[in-house]
């Protein structure tokens, strides 16, 4: 895998999207992306076999069902586009269709350089699959994707584990329009969406007894300690998953367990967190099938396919151009 790095001094932006988290009045808060690093990346892929999280085997399960009826009907030649690809698992159904047809470039894209490498090792043995990595933003690696397509050749866009309810609804919308405008008639964006179920259940799957998740949202701060020079005592943190029903969200939380003073020092600024005070670090978005093609509609994008698995309400998308 060739890995195109496009991001210019990521630890500059790192430090400067944590200084504008943290030091602002009102709600502190992380991006999310930044729980992905190396660390954080495995402890994700350790929460996609609990028990309790049903998100990725319910993709999973609707990418291997329908894998050769998508692949069947997309206009060949095609390429693959996957924005947040993570180990690559769940694009392995939709290459192997294709792959049986033509030979298929896939281009996973990523900020996570070790999500990356974790991609070129589940995927690299595949037959008639060329990898080539970006590592960088979403939009950024899909502009350099449909720059490269040759006369005639079309980009499947592949936005899975419901990676579109990590945005509030307005960005949400205008990310799907985005990638709206790179695509032409014969292209396709297959997006995965979580859908509405019992509160408790949704809860459960941020929150799991065995404390992974409540690992994976802690390493953030580890993350800032050991590339920022940050002094959180990660000890005097936990973990808070809640659903907000108004917003239909669930968001991920860092409370402190006492009023704290931190240093981080190579984003320049210091941070004082009062007891109970939370750091947000993510939000879920969960949906009905109807807001989901309401969205896609609005974006720019016509549903020709919704396919729903029932054990874990959730969605698998085919939207086209419009």
């Amino acid at each position: 895998m060739l890995l195109n790095t496009l991001v210019a001094d990521p630890v500059a932006v790192f430090a400067e999207e944590v200084r504008a988290g943290l030091s602002g009045a009102g709600q502190k808060e992380l991006p999310s992306k930044y729980l992905y690093d190396e660390i954080g990346s495995a402890l994700f892929e350790v929460i996609t076999l609990l028990p309790e999280y049903g998100l990725t085997r319910a993709d999973e399960s609707l990418l291997r069902l329908h894998s050769g009826e998508i692949a069947a009907g997309l206009s060949a030649p095609v390429v693959v586009a996957e924005l947040g690809s993570g180990s690559g698992k769940k694009a392995r159904w939709i290459l192997q269709a294709l792959a049986r047809c033509q030979p298929t470039t896939y281009y996973p894209i990523e900020i996570s350089h070790s999500a990356l490498a974790m991609c070129e090792r589940e995927l690299d043995h595949i037959d008639r699959v060329s990898i080539l990595g970006f590592e960088t933003e979403y939009l950024d690696g899909l502009r350099r994707v449909v720059t490269r397509r040759r006369s005639g050749q079309h980009v499947l866009v592949l936005f899975l584990g419901s990676s579109i309810g990590n945005f509030d609804p307005g960005p949400a919308e205008e990310f799907l329009q985005h990638i709206r405008s790179l695509l032409v008639a014969g292209d396709a964006l297959l997006l995965s969406t979580d859908l509405l179920k019992p509160v408790d259940r949704m809860v459960l799957a941020y929150d799991d007894p065995a404390g992974v998740t409540a690992a994976f949202n802690l390493n953030l701060l580890g993350r800032i300690n050991r590339e920022l020079e940050g002094d959180f005592d990660l000890c005097q943190f936990h973990h808070r998953a809640l659903y907000n029903r108004l917003a239909q969200r669930i968001e991920m939380h860092l409370v402190p367990a006492a009023r704290q003073s931190v240093r981080i020092h190579r984003a320049d600024c210091e941070v004082v967190l009062e007891p109970d005070e939370t750091i947000w670090t993510e939000s879920s978005y969960k949906y009905s099938v109807q807001q989901v093609r309401q969205m896609a509609e609005r974006a720019g994008f016509r549903c020709e396919k919704q396919w729903v698995y029932q054990e874990w309400p959730f969605a698998l998308n085919l939207l086209a151009p419009d």
